[in-house]
């Protein structure tokens, strides 16, 4: 089970955000703006560094053979999610069509859990993200950004499931716009 930690290589928040009391517009915008940005620059970076390493230390015992195919369908499946997302859930749910919202929702949790599969088998293939002793630069920027992907990933999928989703849910359920929180 993957398990989320802090990294050196995540900047520290300053603020910690209450995200129970944000609004729709602004979890929405805060998962726009930080996670979707985020991995579409982070994915493409990972696997040109994973095809190098595989590459390059084809021959090394703990080379992560085919993490740079994983990748690539993890890029691909993220990417779709995250146009069903922009393109259908998150302005559905913006306009206040929360009872709309459920089967997208239903959809996108379900998504989750196979995002969820993919970062374990990303952690399987790249060895639990443990470096040989005398791992080269491009390998140990391959593991220190997909430990990155893995915490931001999780962290994405823990701020709509519990907060976004959830109270999209709960204002469905009431037969409510939202506007109350679902109460």
């Amino acid at each position: 089970m993957l398990h989320a930690h802090t990294s050196n290589q995540t900047a520290p928040q300053q603020h910690p955000r209450d995200w129970a009391k944000a609004t729709d517009k602004e979890l929405i915008a805060h998962v726009l703006e930080r996670y979707h940005v985020r991995h579409r620059e982070q994915l493409p970076e990972l696997i040109r560094l994973a095809e190098k390493v595989e590459r390059v230390h084809a021959e090394h015992p703990d080379v992560p053979t085919g993490l740079a195919a994983h990748l690539v369908n993890m890029l691909q499946e993220l990417e779709s999610h995250m146009q069903k997302e922009e393109h259908i859930l998150f302005p559905m749910i913006l306009r206040g069509q929360k009872t709309m919202a459920v089967g997208p929702i239903s959809v996108m949790e379900s998504e989750h859990v196979q995002h969820m599969e993919a970062l374990q088998k990303m952690l399987m293939l790249a060895h639990q993200l443990q470096m040989p002793e005398a791992a080269c630069n491009s390998w140990r920027a391959l593991y220190a950004g997909a430990h990155e992907l893995r915490d931001d990933l999780m962290e994405h999928i823990r701020l709509e499931n519990k907060f976004l989703f959830q109270q999209s849910a709960s204002s469905a359920e009431h037969g409510c716009c939202g506007g109350c929180g679902g109460r």
